[in-house]
């Protein structure tokens, strides 16, 4: 990248959203690969949602050597509810705003990287980037690679899934400003996967990297992205059956309702047809989802997106 460029970009700065919670084990090693970010121009905020560990004392002594870092009292409302408080706060304002958990190791060039491919999307343009993810176990050695999706983003394919962790997500100001007006009470089943949807809803740019950004810590206390394929799968099948998803897409349409004056013509067709069909009878409801075209990622998903319409488990 020519001089002037990247001179460019480090006009632009960055808050880094972390939630944390008992994290002090795997914490130092986050701040740090902050800290060795190839790109300098950023501000921490970290809302701390009631730690009984040495999280805070950690966070104290970082602040203390890097004059960097800002502190938060989080909701203590589980996980979901404090990155949207912290997203939502109006008192942090910046260009960009990257979304950080407690305990995975940055790559030295994941803001850097993120900037440049944003900081081509106009800034009017709610735009999000995420990528895919390094997994790792609890000493840092790698044990594989998340999921490699191959199908473009969009609206279609967020109603029913979420490409990317939220440890990943980067995305500007006009994308923030939708998050605001969906505000900290909504209550989606995660935040990441409904700034997916809100970003890609509202006629805004999702940019998946193919490349990863980050080390994704698997340990004890944080199984969600295991890789092993075939029981991820039957786990899912295992939740459709059950109505989990189907209860998941409830809390995300409610959520969404508030914004569905901003979605695109189409994607509010899609919304609406969504929420009607998967209330209908068995035809209706296949019906509605061919004439969507909502997917998911891969072969297997859409084969299990089909069983729960068949099964009224959308």
């Amino acid at each position: 990248m020519a001089g002037d460029e990247l001179s460019g970009l480090l006009d632009q700065q960055v808050a880094v959203l972390m939630c944390t919670y008992n994290g002090a084990h795997y914490l130092q090693d986050q701040l740090d690969s902050i800290e060795n970010q190839k790109y300098k121009n950023w501000y921490l905020y970290v809302s701390d949602d009631g730690s009984q560990d040495s999280t805070r004392d950690i966070l104290r002594a970082f602040e203390a050597k890097t004059d960097w870092l800002r502190v938060i009292q989080g909701p203590r409302n589980g996980f979901c509810q404090n990155f949207l408080s912290l997203i939502c706060n109006g008192l942090i304002k910046a260009d960009y705003y990257a979304l950080s958990d407690q305990d995975d190791i940055w790559h030295e060039d994941k803001l850097l990287r993120a900037v440049k491919v944003l900081s081509d999307i106009p800034c009017e343009t709610p735009a999000l980037y995420c990528s895919r993810t390094k997994l790792v176990d609890e000493r840092n050695n790698e044990t594989g690679l998340s999921p490699l999706f191959k199908h473009a983003p969009g609206f279609r394919n967020a109603l029913v899934q979420n490409i990317a962790g939220g440890n990943t997500m980067v995305f500007n100001h006009a994308a923030r400003k939708l998050m605001l007006e969906a505000g900290p009470d909504a209550n989606p089943v995660v935040h990441d996967w409904f700034l997916y949807m809100v970003v890609s809803g509202c006629g805004g740019v999702v940019i998946y990297d193919p490349v990863p950004s980050l080390c994704y810590r698997q340990h004890a206390a944080n199984l969600i992205g295991a890789n092993d394929e075939f029981i991820a799968r039957l786990r899912r099948f295992g939740l459709m059956l059950s109505g989990m998803h189907r209860r998941w897409n409830t809390r995300n349409i409610e959520a969404l309702s508030g914004l569905r004056e901003k979605l695109t013509p189409e994607n509010r067709y899609i919304y609406d047809e969504f929420s009607r069909f998967r209330n209908a009878s068995l035809w209706n409801r296949l019906v509605g989802l061919y004439r969507t075209g909502i997917y998911r990622q891969t072969l297997a998903g859409n084969v299990t997106l089909w069983l729960a319409a068949l099964f009224k488990r959308l």
